[in-house]
């Protein structure tokens, strides 16, 4: 398993490079800046200086080479806008954004796995009519568009939660978002859940099982349960690091002060080396989450060995 780790964070150094070289060249290439809109005119003179504060005058390689040895060393850079460090910008917006993904995830585990594994069990019923489009209907809703019937219904018109904003950070500011950003996972895990369960119910070992004598309740849980969980697993991985991305919509319709409203923030403002600290901590939170999940299969099925 240790050399398994070591190769896998391996891997993660040249996907890390692609990502960083991809926004540099991006944010090369868009039209305007952020000396055009920190400067108040259009003097010539006054954005030649900024250039040079801000090292934009550079060639594009020598501050790209000069970012990846800042990196090296835990050193984000500094934002053209606020002139703090991206550090510290970044750990400032991280608690709440974890705490926005972690509500939406266990939302969406709690009531998806379940609702698809009690499906599977009773296929044609009514409760797998019900899951199912529900499912449906969950995946195929924009975010954007359920957040604010969600804010109208249970913000403007019940008056039961606050609309927007972090407060204190209690657990009435979190509700809304996270139900938003937990729904289409949660009907993705219901689906998935139901169609992995269906397929190991056919499988030969669970035949075999049955006709030993064993009983259903046995067969599910020993046979059934387990082997879904390898299938389940991958899927909740994926979908944790994708909200990360996901939750950048949400962040920005509910004004939750999370990575994501910093990175949309970043990139109106042209702020690139905020833009490059956020999209670098949304994927190294992407590739973490897999390994974590590539690791886990070992514990849900040690038949799974790491070559």
């Amino acid at each position: 398993m240790l050399s398994f780790l070591i190769r896998r964070l391996l891997q993660t150094i040249p996907t890390v490079l692609a990502v960083v070289l991809l926004v540099f060249v991006l944010f090369s290439v868009v039209p305007g800046s952020i000396v055009s809109s920190m400067s108040d005119d259009a003097d010539p003179q006054v954005e030649l200086r900024l250039k040079k504060q801000l090292g934009l005058d550079d060639p594009v390689h020598v501050r790209f080479g000069a970012y990846i040895a800042k990196l090296a060393t835990g050193d984000f850079g500094t934002s053209f806008r606020t002139r703090e460090p991206v550090t510290a910008m970044l750990a400032k917006r991280a608690w709440p954004t974890l705490q926005l993904i972690l509500a939406a995830m266990a939302f969406s585990v709690v009531l998806g796995v379940p609702l698809g594994f009690i499906a599977a069990l009773r296929p044609g019923g009514l409760v797998d009519s019900a899951a199912m489009i529900v499912a449906v209907t969950g995946l195929s809703i924009a975010k954007f568009w359920l957040g604010l019937v969600i804010m109208y219904v249970f913000a403007l018109k019940l008056g039961w939660l606050p609309s927007f904003g972090y407060g204190d950070g209690g657990l009435k500011y979190l509700l809304l978002p996270a139900l938003t950003l937990g729904v289409s996972p949660m009907a993705l895990f219901a689906r998935t859940t139901r169609a992995a369960v269906l397929e190991i119910m056919t499988a030969d070992f669970v035949r075999t099982a049955r006709s030993k004598g064993m009983s259903e309740t046995r067969v599910v849980k020993w046979h059934v349960m387990r082997n879904a969980l390898v299938i389940i697993l991958t899927t909740v991985g994926l979908q944790f690091g994708g909200l990360m991305g996901q939750a950048v919509v949400v962040e920005k319709l509910f004004s939750w002060p999370g990575i994501g409203s910093l990175l949309v923030d970043s990139v109106l403002q042209r702020d690139i080396p905020a833009v490059q600290g956020s999209i670098l901590v949304v994927v190294l939170a992407f590739l973490a989450i897999n390994l974590l999940v590539d690791l886990l299969y070992g514990v849900i099925d040690p038949r799974i060995r790491y070559a």
